[in-house]
């Protein structure tokens, strides 16, 4: 039986992917800082404690050898290079990248993006061939573009298939974007403004589609990088729209013409130009084909957030969120823009 090892397993993209390689019929060890404590597994599955910076820890649970390596929350040269040091003992892996790495013709990426006319202009759908930012360890990005080039320059002693994720949607997520939506209805805020004419759309990825792409690379391995997208990228009207129909509730939505007016119709999907990815090269190298369309996944990601704000502050429900996007719910603000237009 072919053994696989899968590093971040209680994770939002970590757990369907243990559950889509049992299903296809591999050994997996299920590695997570919480060991077997955070998840529940299928019949056959060994779940190991595992801290992703023990280089040790890391080398014996791939123990003698194993035919795969799925790494979901590898980042940097140093995490490149320790997987790449068990190159005899790994068959080969698949590793999840982002489609942060990208930069556009100027130079611009998502991380100059709060500089003034620093977003970037990809074309649609951006191809894997699209320029990338200089590997480094400053910012996520150049942390990402890193652990790519690493791997990629070891691909004649470790195969390895990149998957360049867009904006992962799913159960387990801990900066789930959907939030915005959900808490506003949960909190009966029926009127809603978004940016940009509600046209933005930044390309999202479900769970259940990188497990789907994972199962296909680990029966085809590689060294390669592919984008990692759903089959569609929905605008962030059309998500809360969808929202909506899961929630059973109806909304107004004003649009704003431009950017927002500071907090006011800011989403976490809210961009000045598409972020789109084509997807033509994993449906060519992998034989991949869409498992699930946005909408459907929508009951399951609702149902969770659901859960986690049941009686919590949604800072304590979700902090990384409040981390990374400050405060989602000025609802004062929102107020007194609209009583300002009217």
């Amino acid at each position: 039986m072919r053994r696989a090892v899968v590093i971040g397993a209680t994770g939002q993209i970590g757990r369907p992917a243990v559950r889509a390689l049992a299903r296809d019929g591999w050994e997996v060890t299920a590695a997570s800082r919480g060991g077997g404590r955070d998840g529940t597994w299928p019949e056959g599955v060994r779940a190991v404690r595992l801290d992703r910076e023990d280089d040790a820890a890391l080398a014996a649970v791939v123990g003698d050898g194993c035919d795969l390596v799925v790494d979901v929350v590898a980042y940097g040269e140093r995490h490149a290079r320790r997987l790449t040091s068990l190159a005899g003992r790994i068959g080969s892996a698949v590793v999840v990248s982002s489609v942060s790495v990208y930069e556009d013709g100027e130079g611009r990426g998502f991380d100059t993006q709060a500089e003034p006319d620093g977003f970037p202009v990809y074309p649609v759908p951006i191809p894997e061939t699209q320029r990338t930012v200089a590997p480094g360890g400053a910012t996520y990005s150049t942390g990402k573009a890193a652990l790519e080039r690493e791997l990629l320059a070891a691909g004649d002693r470790l195969p390895a298939t990149l998957l360049r994720a867009g904006a992962v949607h799913g159960p387990h997520c801990r900066t789930p974007r959907e939030l915005y939506f959900v808490k506003r209805n949960l909190d009966g805020r029926r009127r809603r403004f978004l940016a940009y004419g509600g046209e933005s759309r930044f390309h999202p990825v479900s769970v259940h589609t990188l497990a789907e792409l994972i199962r296909l690379a680990a029966a085809r391995p590689g060294s390669r990088v592919l984008n990692a997208c759903d089959d569609e990228a929905p605008t962030v009207a059309e998500i809360g729209a969808a929202i909506d129909a899961v929630m059973g509730v109806e909304t107004e939505t004003v649009l704003l013409d431009g950017a927002p007016a500071g907090p006011v119709g800011d989403t976490p999907w809210s961009v000045p130009a598409p972020v789109v990815c084509d997807m033509s090269a994993a449906r060519r190298e992998l034989g991949y084909r869409p498992v699930v369309r946005y909408a459907e996944t929508l009951p399951e990601t609702v149902g969770w957030i659901e859960r986690r704000l049941a009686g919590r502050d949604w800072r304590e429900a979700y902090p990384r969120m409040w981390e990374v996007y400050g405060d989602l719910f000025d609802y004062a603000a929102e107020d007194a823009w609209a009583d300002g237009r009217a």
